[in-house]
C-alpha cells in the first residue's frame, strides 16, 4: 500500500537539513513498528521519496513524504505510533492510504505556499499591502540568481500565483514548487524589497512553508491546487 505522511517542522528542527530528515525518519519508521517494504539487492533501503526538500532555517506545516507497507492497521494507528518517535519540532499531522495510480509527492508538487513574517521594526514601509499589489502587477519581475558558476537571468512574474500581506503585517505568496519552475520565496522577497527601496536582510525574517500542493488541471492558464494530503 501507498501511504502519505503530513507533518510539520518547527522550533529548532528547522536547522536540520533534508538528508538528515531522511536518516531521522528511517529510525522514526523502524521505531514504530512501521511493516514498510525494502527495496531488493544486495543494500536493501526503505521505500521512501519526500515531497518537496524544505531549505534549512524555514519551519513548515506542509511537508510531505510517501513510503510503501505491506500491512498495516490503520492511518490513525499509523499517525500515533510515529508520532510517540518524534522529537520536539517534528509532528506527524496526518496519515492517508494513496489510491494504487497516485503519482508519488516529489512528482506531484505543482505550488506551495509561504508565510513570511518579519521581525518588528524590520520592513519600513507603510502600506506594505499595497506595495506588494503594485510589485505584482509589474508585467515582468527580473531577478538575477547567481551560481557558482554563473548567473541566470529570470522572470519570478512567471511563478508568482498570488502575493499579499495579511492583518497581522506578514506577507503570504502561492509560488511555482514544481521540478521544472521551482521559485524560493526569499527570491521573491528580495525582489520585492529592491523593488520597495528597502533592505531588509533575510535574518531578519521567519519563513514558513504552510501547505505543498499538485495541479489537479492539466491547463496551463487555469491552475486548481489541491494540498497533497487531500490527492
Amino acid at each position: 500500500m501507498k501511504i502519505r505522511i503530513k507533518f510539520a517542522k518547527y522550533g529548532t528542527m528547522k536547522y536540520i537539513g533534508h538528508l538528515d530528515m531522511m536518516r531521522f525518519f528511517q529510525k522514526a519508521i523502524r521505531r514504530a513498528g512501521i511493516d514498510i517494504k525494502y527495496s531488493e539487492g544486495f543494500s536493501p533501503h526503505q521505500i521512501m521519496s519526500f515531497a518537496s526538500p524544505l531549505g534549512v532555517g524555514l519551519e513548515s506545516a506542509g511537508e510531505y513524504m510517501d513510503i510503501e507497507v505491506l500491512s498495516m492497521t490503520s492511518a490513525q494507528d499509523m499517525k500515533e505510533a510515529l508520532n510517540r518517535t518524534m522529537v520536539e519540532g517534528v509532528e506527524v499531522l496526518s496519515v492517508t492510504v494513496l489510491p494504487d495510480h497516485a503519482k508519488n509527492a516529489m512528482a506531484s508538487v505543482a505550488a506551495a505556499s509561504y508565510s513570511l513574517r518579519m521581525k518588528e521594526g524590520a520592513f519600513p514601509i507603510d502600506g506594505l499591502d499595497e506595495k506588494l499589489h503594485a510589485f505584482y502587477a509589474q508585467e515582468t519581475i527580473p531577478y538575477t540568481k547567481e551560481t557558482k558558476k554563473s548567473t541566470v537571468e529570470l522572470d519570478l512574474k512567471q511563478g508568482i500565483y498570488e502575493i499579499g500581506a495579511n492583518a497581522d503585517g506578514a506577507i503570504h505568496m502561492l509560488v511555482n514548487a514544481s521540478s521544472s519552475g521551482n521559485i524560493k520565496p526569499a527570491a521573491v522577497f528580495q525582489a520585492f524589497c529592491q523593488f520597495a527601496g528597502a533592505e531588509v536582510p533575510l535574518q531578519a525574517c521567519q519563513i514558513t512553508r504552510l501547505e505543498t500542493y499538485t495541479d489537479s488541471t492539466d491547463n496551463a492558464s487555469a491552475h486548481h491546487f489541491v494540498p497533497l494530503a487531500e490527492v
